[in-house]
């Protein structure tokens, strides 16, 4: 890919540290959920939560915008190398500074953070609605999410250890684990099989998301203390999302 053997700038390892941080701060949140979740209940934790997911959805647009661009350059450029947008391959020299021996390295790390600030997103969901006794359809379609994309995960755990362990070229299944010789062969096939992943992944979050806000007065309930509720309310109709009860509460 072009642009990834060159030296990092300033802007470019800046960009690196806070694309990590970034990771690190919606995997932190991601943890306080997990604790939070099983015991007493913190108003909190739902604005907590909420903001892990919108952030999450972020992420995941700019995320997946890349492998759209990535797509769309190679159908106007099918035998080119595979293209990344400029920022990408800032944040790729920024991270590429680990070991400038490896040039495929930063855009490894990049794809990899990427990855998993979208499941973090998607691990809020399930998060967020934990208490709500019933079936959500929302909590069905992020963990649907979270296995989809934990295996997507290890995907790009494999491909960025087999780099940094020094393999030629990266070993995973976007690569048929290697045996593809470097070249347009390799490119298509890559380019497209992580569009693909971020596609459905991304039409999962969707879908999560739209059922989210249907489900949102239970989600929301349950994040209220005992004491500051009256009587459950009776089940208004057919919509499904009021016939849901806060559970788990102490």
């Amino acid at each position: 890919m072009p642009g990834m053997g060159s030296t990092a700038s300033t802007v470019d390892t800046l960009g690196a540290v806070l694309f990590t941080g970034w990771a690190v701060a919606m995997w932190a949140a991601v943890v306080v959920l997990a604790v939070g979740n099983r015991r007493a209940v913190r108003p909190w934790l739902y604005k907590v939560a909420v903001a892990l997911i919108g952030i999450g959805v972020i992420g995941q647009i700019g995320h997946f915008q890349e492998h759209v661009a990535q797509a769309a350059y190679w159908i106007a450029h099918p035998y080119d190398p595979a293209w990344m947008t400029p920022w990408g391959n800032s944040f790729s020299r920024g991270f590429g500074q680990l070991d400038p021996s490896k040039p495929s390295l930063g855009m490894e790390i990049l794809h990899l953070i990427g990855n998993f600030i979208f499941l973090a997103g998607l691990v809020g969901i399930v998060q967020i609605t934990h208490r709500v006794a019933g079936q959500l359809k929302s909590r069905k379609w992020a963990r649907m999410g979270v296995w989809m994309q934990g295996i997507h995960g290890l995907e790009h755990i494999v491909l960025t250890a087999s780099v940094a362990l020094g393999a030629s070229r990266a070993i995973g299944l976007s690569t048929w684990f290697g045996a593809i010789e470097a070249g347009p062969a390799l490119a298509t096939y890559r380019v497209w099989w992580h569009f693909v992943a971020n596609a459905v992944g991304t039409a999962i979050l969707a879908i999560a998301v739209y059922h989210l806000w249907k489900e949102k007065r239970a989600v929301k309930d349950s994040f209220v203390p005992a004491e500051h509720t009256g009587a459950a309310p009776a089940p208004a109709g057919d919509d499904p999302a009021r016939s849901l009860e806060p559970a788990g509460r102490p």
